[in-house]
């Protein structure tokens, strides 16, 4: 908790155990914490106080006369301990930073908590001026707006330069938060400040152009829109393998929901996200994280504007448990089935089977929709969507060839993860790739950096022979040079900008290579002349096999040129003949060929098959046989 506090925070913690010394009492306690806040002088409680109209000397001697200062003084040395009650109102001043959305705990959140308990002498003696926390947390948000929602500003020297970004409510990207517009900056009035706090909002990301455009995927989300317009059990679950666009379908919706392209139901809603780990993330102490996931949920009841999106929803059953409490998922359940909390979840097959399907209460709360990975054609219109943002950020320029590239070549040879990510992967790390290769620092800026070096060494030189007028004239040297470095970046960034690097198929075809391991040559090349020359290819690794590896041959020209049921095999052949003739050897020269792996043949030797028992090494034990 101690690094959370600000500068100014740990100055009052001190100056209360001066005070405490003062009137020779051997603990702290809340009315110590107070007059160290007098004490200290400055701060945003001390401006809270004195906008109130309170006079802080007469609000010193009226807590000094509650108090009864003991005749034994204690000595200086040692640690003088809080008192239980002292000790919790620090505890409450972290609740009150989180409500402002403030990572530091400043002088104001203290104060606060202070009028928060009212049974101490502190809060009593603040009370005969008519100030109770209502009050003051009233004048700190007047504060606040006063100064467009951030900190006091730094010309009123009232903050030092230490304690200016850390004194206060001001700060509300918040260590709990995700950052961005969920944050609401500014607005410490939000109706859910505790939500903000924990998620982002993807209606707000949307309306800022943040978000990639989502193309097809048009069934999904209007199955999704339906769910939520049930009246109860309306929360739809997504699932599908990882990289399909699970998240995206949430973005999606936010998406529609800003465009104004949904039902009436949707129509003024937000979409937050919630992130699971912040949540959890410092509840030391038991009934900590209860208390958060309570104030989320009161939140979404009170405010049925908002759907909530958890990514990863499995990592909700078991968050914050522990022996004899809750966890996440058991305290979702009975909102979830009243409908007064809406809830989108995404999650993968395995995960799903593992963590929801066991628990049939939480199951049958959420309605299932399954996400395929998109088509070759979906992909491609995908890629070309978001290409702008890409090629911004790279500064280079995909080709239609090399888009086309990413999503096929990936397609084929990356075959453990799935359409669009893989393709989108891609896509990316090429931009990266060609970015690289392609930084070439002009003359001009390396020998700017080269004459910059030695005069700095040359004043070093100069100021150590104690020339001063020299090492003034090489300062100004070196001022003018780093100008000149400045403005010489700028135009290079600005022509690099203007001047971008073109993005092929060739490149793509490296980069593929990288990833999978293949030889570049293999994945560059057209399949067309693979094709034509495979009879050749195939008749110079099976000698003597013609006949056979002409059929072969014709039925995978056939299945390539378009001839066939896609819903069939490519073909089913039957090799006959003696032992040593080449027939496995032409299945793995067939799949070197192909699949440029000879591990991407399954073999089966049915010699190993021969008694009745030994199916099961293929279709598995029956149930009461495992082990």
């Amino acid at each position: 908790m101690d690094a959370k506090f600000s500068p100014r925070v740990r100055e009052v913690i001190s100056l209360s155990r001066e005070e405490a010394l003062r009137l020779g009492h051997n603990y702290i306690g809340v009315e110590h914490l107070l007059l160290g806040i007098i004490k200290e002088g400055e701060g945003t409680a001390v401006r809270i106080l004195e906008g109130l109209n309170c006079d802080l000397q007469k609000l010193r001697k009226l807590v000094e006369g509650s108090v009864r200062p003991s005749a034994a003084k204690p000595g200086g040395s040692g640690n003088i301990p809080l008192v239980k009650q002292a000790e919790k109102i620090l505890k409450i001043t972290y609740l009150e930073a989180k409500i402002f959305k403030s990572g530091i705990i400043g002088t104001e959140h203290l104060l606060l908590s202070i009028l928060k308990d009212e049974d101490n002498v502190a809060t009593k003696s603040i009370h005969a001026f008519n100030i109770d926390y209502d009050v003051a947390k009233e004048e700190f948000e007047n504060l606040l707006s006063d100064n467009g929602g951030a900190r006091a500003p730094r010309a009123d020297h009232s903050l030092s330069d230490d304690d200016a970004p850390t004194e206060g409510g001001g700060d509300f990207g918040g260590s709990g938060g995700s950052g961005g517009p969920a944050s609401r900056k500014g607005d410490p009035k939000s109706k859910t400040p505790v939500l903000d706090n924990f998620g982002r909002d993807l209606t707000r990301m949307a309306e800022e152009g943040r978000l990639d455009p989502i193309v097809g995927r048009t069934k999904e989300i209007e199955r999704v829109s339906q769910i939520l317009s049930r009246r109860k059990k309306n929360n739809p679950i997504l699932m599908g393998e990882p990289g399909v666009g699970k998240s995206a379908i949430a973005e999606g919706l936010a998406l529609r929901i800003v465009e104004k392209k949904v039902s009436r139901v949707l129509f003024n809603k937000r979409i937050v996200t919630l992130d699971v780990a912040s949540l959890v993330a410092g509840t030391k102490y038991r009934g900590q994280f209860e208390e958060r996931m309570k104030a989320v949920m009161n939140e979404l009841e009170k405010s049925p504007d908002v759907i909530l999106f958890i990514d990863e929803i499995h990592t909700i059953v078991g968050a914050g448990g522990a022996s004899g409490s809750l966890d996440a998922s058991n305290m979702f359940k009975p909102a979830l089935a009243r409908g007064e909390v809406q809830c989108i979840g995404a999650t993968t097959l395995d995960e799903y089977r593992q963590y929801i399907e066991k628990d049939g209460a939480l199951e049958r709360r959420f309605q299932k929709v399954m996400v395929e990975p998109t088509s070759i054609e979906e992909t491609k219109q995908i890629l070309n969507n978001i290409k702008d943002k890409y090629e911004e950020h790279h500064s280079v320029k995909y080709t239609d060839a090399a888009i086309a590239a990413c999503v096929t070549l990936t397609s084929r040879y990356i075959t453990d993860r799935h359409l669009p990510d893989k393709a989108i992967d891609a896509l990316d790390e090429v931009g990266s790739r060609v970015h690289l290769t392609n930084i070439n620092v002009p003359e001009e800026i390396v020998k700017i950096e080269e004459e910059i070096e030695n005069v700095k060494d040359e004043k070093s030189r100069v100021v150590r022979s104690q020339r001063y007028e020299e090492a003034a004239r090489l300062r100004d040297q070196e001022r003018i040079l780093n100008e000149k470095l400045e403005k010489a970046k700028r135009a290079w960034e600005e022509d690099s900008k203007n001047h971008r690097v073109t993005v092929t198929e060739d490149h793509v075809g490296d980069v593929v290579a990288m990833m999978t391991g293949i030889p570049v040559q293999r994945i560059a090349e057209k399949e067309s002349g693979k094709l034509a020359r495979m009879n050749t290819d195939l008749e110079g690794k099976v000698i003597g096999q013609e006949e056979a590896i002409k059929k072969v041959v014709k039925a995978i020209k056939r299945n390539r040129a378009g001839l066939k049921d896609p819903n069939k095999p490519i073909g089913s052949f039957i090799f006959l003949g003696p032992t040593g003739v080449g027939k496995t050897q032409l299945a793995k020269v067939l799949s070197k060929f192909m699949f440029d792996s000879e591990e991407a043949l399954i073999r089966i030797d049915m010699s190993e098959y021969m008694e009745k028992f030994a199916v099961t090494r293929l279709i598995g034990a029956p149930p009461g046989y495992v082990g």
